[in-house]
């Protein structure tokens, strides 16, 4: 049986994986690089790209050895090209060519938010990944990337998407502000469940009625009440001082980040009853690393019993940038063969998942590489 290789190298996770032909996972591993990015609060493009190039060699080893396979095992080859950034992809889709020309196998481009908004379908425990229906809705909800999408045979469509920060985005924001430290996601989702909502924030809206979402004008309204409590918001590229440790955070700042993370999930719950409304959908998937906040799980879930919509969540482990995603959706377009342009992909920092052809799941269905 052929193997499916994948990379992932677009931002500040490095990782491996190894599919089968039917999209149950071989092996899986990440290299995380939170720790090189920490004192910044945000990641450094140029660190990124130096650490891919040093964590994917014996990342490349050891999924082999969990899989217990080799690279003569190997039948088809996916790199993310983007969307992410240009220098990091860079050494993925390098390392992706030269095993795929070396093997005289296939490469696929892999598309980030395609593999996001497919990852929940994957099984963490090796098990073939579950069949796709016809049409369904994904929210991809991230630190880069906020968008709800509508697959249909016909074509991929954005049907919502934020006109300024990603919420992920606004979670790191919150957090340095209040001097938590980086990543913001899991200790904001900490803090904010030993908090109350005292005082709520507005769920933003546009005029017209449009479902596209917008977080900025809720990072805004944390800085105010943060200023209000005696923080002194830290805005700057580098974390100024020690980090605020969890126990030491008094409950007045816990019950300002319930409200901040009230607000953010009240939003993606008002789009999707919007969107919903418009043109009903019957699957769901969430996925991106916010999919792996306690309260968004909780409250999507609930709102998929209450309107009859399989909300299908991808494995926490699977939130985060991987491989394993993106081998799947590369596999998917192989299959179908509808994936870009092979060996010539560049690296893109931008580039849309709408418009691109999208892989009808009779055509995806085939049981070998070929």
């Amino acid at each position: 049986m052929s193997l499916v290789l994948g990379l992932e190298t677009s931002c500040d996770e490095t990782s491996v994986a190894l599919l089968r032909e039917d999209g149950g996972i071989a092996a899986s591993v990440v290299s995380s690089q939170i720790d090189m990015h920490r004192r910044y609060g945000g990641v450094v493009p140029e660190i990124a790209a130096r650490a891919h190039l040093t964590n994917l060699p014996p990342l490349l080893d050891e999924a082999f050895e969990r899989a217990g396979a080799t690279l003569a095992d190997v039948g088809l080859v996916v790199a993310t090209a983007g969307p992410g950034l240009v220098g990091a992809l860079l050494v993925g889709l390098a390392e992706g060519r030269g095993i795929a020309l070396g093997l005289g196998v296939p490469f696929v481009p892999g598309h980030h938010i395609e593999g996001h908004a497919l990852s929940p379908f994957l099984d963490l425990d090796g098990a073939p990944a579950r069949p796709l229906p016809p049409s369904f809705a994904a929210l991809v909800v991230s630190g880069g990337h906020t968008h709800v999408f509508s697959f249909t045979p016909e074509a991929i469509a954005v049907l919502a998407r934020t006109r300024d920060d990603a919420a992920g985005e606004a979670y790191d924001k919150v957090a340095k502000m209040a001097g938590l430290g980086y990543p913001g996601g899991p200790v904001v989702d900490r803090l904010a469940r030993s908090g109350r909502v005292v005082e709520p924030f507005a769920v933003a809206r546009f005029k017209g009625g449009s479902p596209d979402l917008s977080f900025s004008g809720l990072k805004t309204g944390v800085r105010d009440r943060l200023a209000a409590l005696g923080f002194s918001p830290n805005t700057g590229v580098a974390l100024r001082g020690p980090v605020l440790e969890e126990e030491n955070a008094h409950q007045a700042l816990r019950d300002l980040l319930a409200a901040f993370q009230e607000s953010v999930v009240a939003q993606l719950e008002d789009r999707l009853e919007r969107l919903l409304a418009a043109k009903p959908f019957p699957l769901l998937t969430v996925s991106g690393g916010v999919a792996a906040n306690s309260l968004l799980r909780e409250r999507l879930a609930a709102w998929g019993a209450r309107h009859g919509v399989e909300v299908l969540l991808a494995p926490r482990a699977l939130t985060s940038d991987n491989a394993a995603m993106v081998a799947f959706a590369g596999l998917l377009r192989h299959r179908a063969g509808v994936s870009h342009e092979g060996l010539s992909a560049p690296a893109r920092s931008r580039w849309p998942l709408e418009g691109l052809p999208w892989v009808a799941p009779a055509a995806a269905g085939r049981d070998r590489l070929e």
